[in-house]
């Protein structure tokens, strides 16, 4: 059974925890939706200061909206198109301080002011990407990054 941890210590050391938790709690499970949905539940728990955090699941050519936290989002993103789909395109991180200012950018909840997004690839082909809205500009930091590909990576090996 999964129980709320208390992150006390430096923010490496709580994205370690994050990323054994995230282990942990997939170990033995071989359904990807359940893999998605309990990590999107683990990260909302953990990260603060965020508005939505969320799977798009890469099929036919889009981004369609798979398993999240937060208010109902987009349920189709072109590649190429947004925050989420040039991260897709380029298969490279995207981390936006202000979204406003970024070409394209879609609106899907009117409070977000920054985001970051993590492609997810396996076996050298794109599967998805992880969304992380907030309501603050300038939200998430270098060590942000460093560590959200590494809880996507991980997850990566359970999908």
């Amino acid at each position: 059974m999964f129980h709320v941890e208390k992150y006390s210590g430096k923010q490496e050391e709580n994205y370690e925890m994050l990323i054994k938790q995230l282990k942990a709690l997939l170990d033995g499970e071989k359904d990807a939706i359940a893999n998605l949905a309990n990590a999107s539940a683990l990260l909302n728990q953990f990260l603060t200061e965020i508005n939505w955090v969320g799977f798009y699941l890469y099929k036919d050519s889009e981004l369609v909206l798979g398993p999240f936290q937060g208010l109902p989002a987009c349920v189709r993103i072109p590649v190429g198109r947004g925050v989420c789909g040039t991260a897709a395109q380029n298969r490279k991180t995207e981390r936006v301080a202000d979204v406003h200012a970024f070409p394209g950018h879609i609106a899907c909840d009117a409070a977000s002011q920054s985001e970051i997004v993590v492609p997810m690839v396996k076996d050298g082909e794109l599967i998805g990407v992880l969304d992380i809205d907030s309501p603050i500009k300038d939200r998430f930091s270098e060590l942000d990054q460093k560590y959200l590909e590494k809880f996507t990576e991980t997850l990566v090996g359970f999908l």
